[in-house]
């Protein structure tokens, strides 16, 4: 079995996956309620919690699958891009764990393991298909033609991500952290064409979403806490119909451009239900799999060349991807 762990952000996960895909366990700690004071995750705070974390974390994924370590084959470990700091501690904690078992060690990126949740029982989508991975940090649409190369880029964002946009949004909003959840959930007793946000148009398969985030500034800007109270609900959805629109109609194109036959969507903000309902042909990352977690790291590591031991103790992690 293969062990994976994922600390690229504020989820500290552990997780072992059978080499035919099967989770047997999926554990996700998650940071939120800490980092909510802030109204978004604290790269320092972060990276100390996941040393608090990590190895309750691994202990608690191997007693739910009544596995021991003297059981796993293979450790697989998100090495960006993502916080460094946060990064490090899971590489770490990967080294530490494949050296002491002499053990092999995948290094997995972070968007791969993304894509890579779909390869995961009960989905088990076959490439080639056409993907949208929007999360807090990347919006892209990758065309993806086999299990284990790097997908072709076919378009992302010139400026925030959707998921960026929304947490963005929810401050704006005076919501709380992480913002796209709150979002999502005040917008479905809102309307969504009560206020006229912009979907960006810019060449090719780009997505941008500065403007509409604009667009929310100047509409809540200088008014009076009573409106603001009761045009929330209205705003949330109008706002959210924006960004959905530009990850629905950006898919649609993709799709049209390069005849594919089968689409799927991944990452955090494919949890969000207006994009799930709108893109109800696509094939939908399950809701467990949509935010970080170590299964999707596992399941990537199953399509990626393992670094014997003990050549891996050298092994770096990067924040962004060259």
């Amino acid at each position: 079995m293969i062990l994976g762990l994922e600390t690229s952000c504020d989820e500290t996960a552990a997780a072992l996956v059978t080499h035919d895909g099967a989770i047997l366990t999926n554990v996700v700690s998650s940071q939120a309620e800490l980092h909510a004071r802030y109204g978004g995750v604290v790269p320092e705070v972060a990276s100390r919690r996941h040393l608090e974390l990590v190895t309750p974390v691994i202990r608690e994924a191997l007693a739910e699958a009544k596995a021991e370590l003297g059981d796993v084959e293979l450790v697989a470990v998100t090495t960006g891009p993502g916080l460094i700091g946060a990064l490090l501690v899971g590489v770490a904690a990967a080294k530490a764990i494949a050296w002491a078992r002499r053990l092999p060690l995948a290094a997995v990126d972070h968007l791969h393991g993304h894509v890579a949740s779909l390869y995961l029982q009960p989905v088990a989508l076959e490439p080639p298909f056409l993907c949208l991975l929007a999360s807090g940090g990347h919006t892209l649409l990758l065309d993806v033609r086999d299990h284990g190369s790097k997908p072709r880029v076919l378009g992302t964002t010139i400026d925030d991500a959707a998921g960026e946009a929304f947490d963005k949004g929810a401050r704006l909003l005076g919501l709380g952290y992480p913002g796209g959840a709150e979002i999502d959930r005040l917008a479905r007793s809102g309307d969504p064409q009560a206020f006229d946000f912009p979907v960006a148009r810019v060449p090719g398969l780009d997505f941008s979403f500065s403007g509409v985030k604009t667009a929310l500034l100047y509409a809540v800007r200088d008014k009076q806490a009573a409106w603001l109270e009761a045009a929330r609900p209205d705003l949330a959805a109008s706002y959210q119909r924006a960004i959905v629109r530009a990850l629905v109609e950006r898919t649609q194109q993709a799709a049209e451009q390069t005849g594919a036959t089968k689409a799927a969507v991944v990452g955090g903000v494919a949890a969000n239900s207006e994009l799930r309902a709108s893109l109800g042909g696509a094939v939908l990352a399950p809701l467990p799999l949509c935010t970080d977690n170590a299964a999707m790291i596992a399941s990537a590591a199953r399509y990626v060349e393992p670094l014997p031991y003990p050549g891996y103790l050298g092994l770096d992690a990067y924040a962004s991807t060259a």
